[in-house]
Order: structure tokens, then sequence, then C-alpha cells
């Protein structure tokens, strides 16, 4: 029993599992059916969305196409319009911009160009579109009548607003670059900064678009007139206020100078006023020394010193101040004056003023000539400065006009090289002249004091100290195939020594022969001391003692011996005065004894010839001159010695032998009085 109670309990439990199982089975299938119904509904619920969707489309596409078009032709009509806006402005440029072009550019450069680039446009469309239109003519006359204006008003603005450059900021530019230590560097401000800037725009657009260069001869003709005008100002400026006293400077710079010391070293030349005039002044250091009159004068009269003086320092002046006006000239060059024009309108500007300096520069070295011609000389000094200050300004100058034409640069060169070959032609003919001055009586001292021949070359060859190197230059650019370039300082230093060699002998072999003209030896003794002794004191006080020295050893030992070879040749005109006192063919006799008549004769005729001797010299010599006191001092105190030594012997010896009656007749002098005598050599006031 109890398996099929088993069994039916598991029966039940079976049949209750497939009960289940079946329920669970049929809501699966309703669970389908209805998801399938959902699908289905779905489907059909896209199906109608993607119909309607493709509805719209069909609907959408050909509005948008042609509201696409519709713009695109609204797009077409505004660009038509603005085109035409833009030819129809074209129309109206000749007379929206008449009046303004009618008017002119003064005052409103800027609305005036404005106007002129609307009417090269209008000229550039109609040229392109229409070319036979009425309004191309219009346009054109506009334009023309436009760039006409701007031409106009470049030259009138270069003109009221260019000015020369006043005297004293010349001379303050130039004394600034060499005397002034400043923290910044002086500059010239030719045109105020709205007209060059004006000027630059004027002259950029006539460049560009007026394409026509005449401004550029306008600008290079009105600034070379200014700079003409600046230079001949400045020379006028040292007409009427140049002194001997310096350099000319404004009272600006004056002031400055006082309160700031000079500390850069200087690198331009040192202007050298009164030139002549310090020949004259060491001329009188010789020949005023006892208050006598001066022996000779280099230079005609003050009045042409001075104007010499200033001439050369006028013309010093105006070569340094072309140099940095021209500096200035090519800075305002370039901003005016487009790059690839400006080298030559720069050469055209700086013609006149270059051509005016030559010029006056050729006329001092004819000057020169014409007085070399007839002898005189000292007219060379004037060269010496200006060629020094153009030989240390030759590299600024070369780099001022570089990019200038050829004939431009060589300019200074060729009057270097003029004023070199008429100064060394000076030197060698001054040279001869030393050597054939001839000897003439009426032509020599009669007192036998320094000749003018001796005191002209001295003066001359001192002249020379301060152009030592130009004057070196001089003599090397004579020697053969060779420049003077190419010789080193010492050959060159050499060189001017053998010249001043030449020249001194030349002198002394002409004063020997002068001495001759004398008939009495003792006073060409006399001369020649005194031009040996001018000589030598003359060397010893500058620096021509060693410039000798380069060729000549002890100068000054040769110039005593000279010196003393005339002293003692001045000596011997006194042996008529002391020979009568030497012991020779007195008469002997003893103390006391009684003299006879030939002895008494014989002393007489000693003390006699003394006196005669003594009156005659002191007489004749006390009219010659030592301007030299010390020489004059020497040769008193020498024959004072050599005089009264005897004398004083001879005196003692016979002054108490009975040998006339009439004493006061033959021992007429004692021997004070014999040294005052001599005391009064070489002295017409005593």
């Amino acid at each position: 029993m109890i398996p099929s109670e088993d069994a039916a309990g598991r029966k039940r439990d079976i049949e209750e599992r497939l009960r289940q199982e079946q329920e669970t089975l049929s809501f699966i299938r309703e669970s389908l059916e209805k998801s399938d119904q959902l699908t289905k509904n779905m489907v059909s619920i896209l199906s109608s969305f993607e119909s309607r969707l493709m509805q719209l489309e069909n609907s959408i596409i050909p509005v948008h196409k042609q509201t696409e078009n519709l713009q695109r032709l609204q797009d077409n009509v505004d660009k038509t319009l603005s085109c035409l806006d833009h030819v129809i402005s074209y129309y109206h440029v000749a007379k929206d911009t008449e009046k303004i072009i009618k008017e002119g550019p003064a005052g409103r450069l800027e609305e005036y160009l404005s106007c002129m680039a609307k009417i090269q446009k209008a000229v550039e469309y109609f040229q392109d579109n229409n070319p036979d239109s009425p309004e191309l003519n219009r346009v054109k006359f506009l334009f023309e009548k436009g760039k006409e204006s701007l031409e106009s008003e470049f030259r009138n603005l270069l003109t009221r607003n260019s000015k020369p450059v006043p005297s004293v900021v010349i001379l303050d530019l130039i004394a600034g670059d060499d005397d002034i230590e400043t923290t910044d560097e002086m500059t010239l401000e030719h045109l105020p900064e709205n007209i060059l800037q004006d000027l630059i725009c004027i002259s950029g657009w006539l460049v560009e678009y007026g394409r026509n260069l005449d401004f550029m001869n306008v600008y290079y003709q009105i600034r070379s007139n200014q700079l003409d005008r600046s230079i001949r100002g400045l020379k006028e400026h040292f007409r009427k206020n140049s002194s001997s006293s310096g350099i000319l400077y404004s009272p600006a710079m004056q002031n400055k100078r006082k309160d700031t010391p000079s500390k850069k070293a200087i690198k331009r030349p040192v202007f050298i006023p009164g030139t002549i005039r310090k020949a004259q002044n060491l001329l009188k250091q010789y020949s005023q020394l006892d208050g006598k009159k001066g022996v000779s004068n280099l230079a005609p009269t003050e009045g042409k010193e001075d104007i010499m003086d200033s001439e050369i320092d006028s013309y010093i002046h105006c070569i340094s101040a072309f140099v940095k006006l021209v500096q200035s000239e090519y800075q305002l060059l370039t901003d005016i004056i487009p790059e690839h024009h400006q080298k030559r309108t720069f050469d055209s500007l700086i013609q006149e003023a270059l051509d005016s300096l030559m010029v006056e520069g050729e006329n001092i070295v004819s000057t020169a000539r014409r007085a070399i011609m007839r002898h005189d000389y000292s007219a060379v000094l004037t060269i010496f400065p200006i060629l020094k200050h153009l030989k240390l300004m030759k590299q600024e100058f070369d780099q001022v006009l570089q990019g200038t034409a050829a004939s431009t640069k060589n300019k200074l060169p060729v009057l270097i090289t003029s004023m070199e070959t008429t100064g060394a032609k000076a030197l060698e003919e001054f040279a001869d002249s030393i050597k054939n001055d001839p000897d003439k009586e009426y032509n020599m001292p009669k007192d036998g004091t320094v000749h003018e021949l001796t005191s002209n070359a001295i003066l001359f060859l001192q002249q020379l100290l301060d152009f030592q190197e130009t004057a070196s230059a001089m003599l090397a650019s004579q020697e053969i195939g060779t420049s003077s370039s190419s010789y080193n300082s010492e050959f060159n230093r050499r060189l001017l020594s053998n010249y001043i060699c030449k020249i001194l002998g030349n002198l002394q072999l002409n004063l020997h022969s002068k001495a001759k003209v004398y008939e009495d030896a003792a006073l060409g003794a006399v001369f020649l001391l005194n031009n040996f002794n001018y000589i030598l004191k003359s060397l010893e006080k500058s620096e021509l003692i060693q410039l000798v020295a380069v060729s000549q050893k002890h100068p000054d030992k040769a110039y005593r011996s000279h010196i003393d070879e005339q002293l003692q040749t001045y000596q011997r005109s006194w042996l008529k005065v002391t020979m009568p006192l030497t012991e020779g063919n007195l008469p002997a006799f003893q103390p006391g004894t009684k003299l006879k008549d030939k002895e008494r004769q014989a002393i007489k005729d000693r003390f006699k010839a003394f006196n005669d001797g003594l009156e005659e010299l002191c007489k004749i010599q006390k009219s010659w001159a030592i301007p030299d006191k010390e020489q004059r001092d020497t040769i008193r105190r020498a024959q004072k010695e050599n005089v009264t030594v005897a004398y004083r012997v001879f005196w003692q010896r016979y002054s108490n032998v009975p040998f006339t009656k009439n004493v006061e007749k033959y021992m007429k002098y004692k021997v004070e009085q014999v040294e005052e005598m001599i005391e009064k050599l070489f002295d017409t006031s005593a």
C-alpha cells in the first residue's frame, strides 16, 4: 500500500507542476501575441511618419531652392547697385574735388593728397573703361593742376622756410666739435618739423604718382643758394668783426667756454690768426732789446696785415663750416629726396659753395704766386696755415663727398697740389734769394746792426716751425718720381732740416760778402758779429736749433766760434790804442835822471798816439750798434780791461816823469775817464 501512495503523491506533484508550466506557457503566449501586436503598431506608426516626412521634404526642398535663388538675385542686385554707385562716384570726382584743387594744398596737405588720390583713381578708371569720356579730360586736367600746385607748394614751403645759418651758430658748431666737451652733439635744424614732414609727403607723392623729378632740381637750387649764403654770411661776419686777438666765437659759446674747461683732445687744426703779425713780433724780440728801431718789416703795414690775417682765418673757418653744413645738408636731403636720386642731387647742391671756396683758394694761390714773382716771400705764409688745415680736413672732405662725381672729389686734391707746388717753389726761390741778395752799399746798415736779410730769413724759418709737416711735405713733393705721402715723418724732418741748413749756409756766405762792402774792417766784424749773434739767439729761442741739429752737429758751437772770430777781428782795431802803451822802443832811464829831448819826445808821441787813437775810435764806434745788451756789455767790459790795464801801467810809469811842462796836453785822460769813454761805445745817445 505504501508504494502506491507514494506514486500517487508524486503523480499529483507532477500534475501540479505541469499545470503551473502550462499556465506559464499560456502567459508567454499571450505576451508574445501582445508584443507582436505592439510591433505591428510601431511599424505602422513609423511607416506613416516616413511617409509624412517624405511628403514634407518634397514640399520644402523646392521652396529652399527658390529662396536661395532669390537671395542670390538679391546679392547680385546689391553688388550691381554698389558698382553703379562706385562708377557714378567717378563722374562726381571732378565736381567734388575741383574747389579744393583750385584752392591749393596750403594748410591742408592731407586733405589735398586725399583728393589727388581720388582723381588718380578716376583717371585710371576712365582710361581703362571709357577712354572717350569727356570726364577723362576733366579729371586729367584736375590731376595736372593738382600736381602743379603740389610742386608749387613744395617750392614755396622750401623757399619760405630755408634761411642761411647764422654765423654765430656756424662758429659754435665748429668750436663745439673741438674745444668744448658736450654731452649732446650739436645739430642744425634747417626746417621746422611740421614743414619737413609736409615736404617729405609731397616728395613721396610726386615720385610715386607725379612721375616728375623737376622738384629735385628746385630742391637743390634753393638749398644750394642757402648753403652759399651761409658761407658768404660767415665771410661777411669775419670782414666786420675779425680781430687779431683770436678766433671769433658767438657770445653763447664764449660764456660756455668760461664754465666748461676743455677736456677733449683737439682733433681739428688750431686756427692761426695773426700769422704775419706774429712775424713782426718775433722781429721786435731782437731789434728792440735796447729800445732801438726795428731793422725790418716782413709785411707792409698793420692795416694790410689785419686784412690778410682776417682773410686767412675767414677761409680756414669757411672750409670747416662747409664740411659741417654739407654734412647737415646731406642728412636733410636723405629725408626728402628718394634714395636713388640722393647722390646726384647732393652733388648738384654743393657745387656752387664748393666752387666758390675752390676759386677763393686758387685766388690766394695766385696772389702768393704774384708776390713770389715780386720776391715778396712773406706771402707764402698765407698758404701754410690754409694748406695745413686743408690736409687735416681732407679725410672729412672725402667722407662727405662720397658718391659724388669724380670731378667733384678731385677739386680739393687739385687745390692742395697747387698750394704745395706754389709753396715748394717759394721755398726754393727764397733760398736762392738769400744766396743772391746783392751787396749794395745803400742797402747796408751804417751802424753795422742786423741786416734786413738776416731778420727776414730767420723770421721766415721761425714761421715754418708752426707748419713743419706742411713744409716738409712741400719739400718732399719736389723729390723726383715720388710722392710726399711715401715718406715717413723722420725723412720729412730731415728734409726740412736740410732746407733750414741750406738757408743758414746761404745767409752766412752772403753776410761775409756783404761785410766786405764796409771800408772799415772793424765795422764789418761788428756787422758779422751782430748777425751771427742774432741768428744764434733766434735759433736757441725756438725749436730751430733742434731742427738744425738733425743735419748738423752742435750748430751752436759753430756760431759761437764765428762770433769769437769776429770779436777778435774787432779787437784788433784797438791795437792803435794799446800799441803805443807797450814797452817796446821806450827809452830806458833811471829815476831822478834828466831825460834827453829825444826821450821826452818819444813819451809825448806815445801819449799823443794813445789820445788820438782813443778819441778817434770812441767817436767812430759810438755810432755803431750792438743791439744785444749782453753782447754789448761783454765787448765793453773786454775793451775796458784790455785798454785800461795797459794805460794804468803806462800812466803810473810816466806820471812822475818830467817829460813835458804841459802835462794836461799829453796826460789828457785819467784811467777812470778812459773807462767812461769806452762805456759809451755803441750808444748814440751818450
